[in-house]
């Protein structure tokens, strides 16, 4: 019996050894951070929406817009790393990213307080106003959040999770006016058929829907007046978005960040994308922007 007691033994002693193994492992794999997971696996995933300036995939297959292209320069410092875009609908961005689908969010998105309790951004990269595309001659005079609000049967168009559709609540414009789209596409299309009156959203993307759709039947409203929230004019930023418990990664892209935007290779790179100096965000800082 003994030599089956030694052999139970040593069979017992090597499955503990195994466990003890492969707990460590398991242990070390947890304990990975997303950006020494980068660095290993080589491949940095992207959520994007497809929204031109600020993130698209053209025709033929890469993924560039003003995000994106920003991204890559800082991701350049990490070597030779692979950039593979996750498509996605902006509103189930951030869901998306708190469910480990890519490993940053790079969609011209708004720092918004209430974001800022699920995920986390970088410092702002850009700092944008609103605008409205209008039926040409803009026959209802829309020229506000405000005068969509006081119009009698006004309705406009926000894409959704954009911060519009807050701005159409606060400025007192009724839910059945507000018409909330998937996508760029969708709101134009919303317009063109008279659905709307308007598409709200930032300047540089209403400049972009008009110059894609080339329809001579839709304009920019001109003059425009951003909505007036809790008493003052706002001016929002934009950010690359993280999970929150991603703290080296936001670390690592704040400081490459810093040393880059406002350059005049920064201005360069955006400007190809219909951005001006009018847009740089300035001395703006996502802690601030955080606090609203």
């Amino acid at each position: 019996m003994r030599p089956i007691h030694r052999k139970l033994g040593r069979a017992a002693l090597a499955f503990a050894t195994g466990l003890a193994v492969l707990g460590a492992w398991t242990l070390g794999a947890l304990a990975e951070t997303t950006l020494e997971k980068i660095k290993r696996e080589k491949v940095f995933k992207i959520g994007f929406a497809n929204e031109a300036p600020f993130g698209h995939m053209t025709p033929d297959g890469k993924l560039t817009g003003e995000a994106p292209e920003v991204a890559r320069v800082v991701i350049a410092k990490l070597g030779d790393v692979k950039i593979e875009g996750v498509l996605t609908e902006f509103g189930s961005l951030i869901p998306g990213i708190k469910a480990g689908r890519f490993d940053m969010i790079a969609a011209g998105m708004f720092i918004l307080p209430k974001r800022c309790k699920e995920i986390a951004f970088s410092n702002p990269t850009l700092g944008l106003s609103q605008s409205f595309a209008v039926k040409k001659g803009n026959p209802k005079k829309l020229h506000s959040f405000e005068d969509v609000a006081k119009h009698a049967d006004a309705k406009i168009v926000v894409v959704a999770g954009g911060v519009e559709r807050e701005y159409a609540t606060k400025t007192g414009i009724p839910d059945d006016r507000v018409v909330v789209a998937p996508d760029f596409p969708t709101a134009t299309a919303a317009l063109q058929t008279g659905r709307v009156d308007a598409i709200a959203l930032t300047g540089p993307s209403i400049q972009n829907i008009i110059d894609t759709a080339k329809d001579p039947n839709i304009e920019r409203a001109k003059p425009f007046a951003d909505p007036m929230i809790d008493g003052a004019t706002v001016r929002k930023y934009t950010g690359f978005g993280f999970r929150q418990e991603d703290k080296d990664l936001v670390a690592f892209f704040n400081a490459e960040l810093a040393k880059f935007i406002g350059s005049p290779e920064h201005k360069k790179l955006i400007g190809g994308f219909g951005f001006t100096d009018d847009e740089q965000p300035g001395k703006a800082m996502t802690d601030q922007e955080c606090k609203g």
